[in-house]
């Protein structure tokens, strides 16, 4: 039997990202486990002019207290109560700083979200999860947002009525 002792959840503050956060808290409950929540300042936006479209502003602007204060803001109320809970906020590139940490702490699994970006979108900004997906010492939790399933005419199925 697998037993969790820690685990390690990314959030960006995307829908995405809190729907892994169940999911992390979850499997923290059932074994109880340490939690990591962990949120990476993507030091590429400030390499650029892009900076310019972040919450933040400016690099000299990062509140780090306050991106703590929102990562516990995320759990549901009295999850602290329950549960070990860790917040680990840095600087860097994101794929590279998720691993980075799941090596140095040593968890046991990595529960973060993905956008399923396709196409150029996936071209232009890689795919953080997929890269975390590679690269991690353990295990990975993908959890994708549900998607309503397309919609096909009933006369395009050969056969169908």
């Amino acid at each position: 039997m697998i037993v969790l002792k820690k685990i390690l959840c990314p959030v960006d503050h995307s829908e995405c990202s809190y729907l892994a956060l169940k999911y992390a808290i979850s499997l923290a409950l059932k074994d109880e486990a340490k939690l990591y929540l962990m949120h990476v300042i993507d030091s590429r936006f400030y390499d650029t002019e892009i900076y310019k479209f972040s919450p933040y502003n400016k690099p000299e602007e990062i509140d780090v207290a306050k991106i703590r204060a929102n990562l516990i803001k995320s759990l549901p109320e009295g999850t602290t109560d329950v549960l070990e809970v860790e917040t680990i906020i840095v600087k860097g590139v994101p794929f590279y700083e998720i691993t980075n940490a799941a090596k140095e702490i040593g968890v046991d699994i990595i529960v973060m979200g993905t956008h399923g970006r396709t196409g150029i979108s996936h071209v232009m900004m890689g795919s953080v999860a997929e890269k975390v997906v590679r690269k991690a010492p353990c295990p990975v939790l993908m959890v994708r947002m549900p998607s309503t399933p397309p919609v096909i005419p009933s006369g395009s199925i050969p056969g169908a009525s």
